[in-house]
């Protein structure tokens, strides 16, 4: 369930600022005109303001005028945006989808002691790489598996773990982290990125734009999000 309409949030959102650019154009146009109305009144017979200076000043209001008409317009565009990003949300609750992250856990399937799960992960790859490592660690720090992978495109990869260490041993159920290095064919570094899974369980809109609320994996932006799964 959504934390608030992104729908009513977004026009609430667009509605606010356009009445506040409303009221500082009026408060703006009510100024120019008294100053005007005040200056003509108590100009100089013998050196009354020429047509140019108040046509001048006339077409520097008009300026103001189109300035305002377009900030509205960008008002509403944006609005729309928001809109369209708030739906697009909201059909992502209780999917499955990977962010940046490093941290993924290790549990006991209650079934079977001798079998063991891992929450979703995978890896970001911004160019193709000859060989890739991922390395995940316990708590202390200590290396208890590496996973090595090779010829991977470049994009979003899904990874999997059994759970069990480099001597095939299952490994105790908590949290875990990792890390990835990635090289291509020529032994140069790959920029590579570690990303976590989690499920949406609501999406909220603050002025932060829209977060999604992944339960334990925390909370993300939409810009986030890496894949859907």
């Amino acid at each position: 369930m959504t934390t608030v309409n992104g729908t009513d949030s977004a026009n609430n959102a667009m509605n606010y600022a356009r009445q506040q650019n409303n009221s500082l154009m009026a408060e703006t146009q009510d100024r120019f005109l008294t100053l005007l109305i005040t200056q003509m009144q108590n100009q100089d017979p013998m050196n009354p303001m020429d047509n140019a200076q108040v046509t001048s000043q006339i077409a520097q209001m008009s300026t103001v005028q189109g300035i305002q008409d377009l900030n509205n317009t960008l008002l509403a565009v944006s609005g729309q945006l928001d809109v369209s990003q708030s739906m697009q949300a909201a059909s992502l609750i209780g999917k499955e989808v990977l962010v940046p992250g490093s941290k993924i856990k290790v549990g006991t399937n209650p079934d079977d002691n001798s079998i063991k799960s891992t929450t979703g992960f995978g890896v970001d790859l911004a160019a193709p790489a000859q060989k890739v490592v991922v390395s995940i660690t316990d708590q202390a720090g200590r290396v208890v598996r590496q996973l090595e992978l090779e010829d991977m495109k470049l994009g979003v990869h899904n990874l999997e773990w059994d759970g069990l260490d480099d001597a095939g041993n299952p490994v105790p159920d908590g949290a875990y982290d990792t890390k990835v290095e990635a090289l291509d064919a020529e032994g140069k570094a790959v920029r590579a990125e570690m990303l976590t899974s989690g499920k949406v369980d609501s999406v909220s809109y603050s002025t932060k734009g829209l977060l999604l609320d992944l339960g334990l994996a925390g909370t993300y932006s939409l810009l986030d999000i890496r894949k859907i799964m």
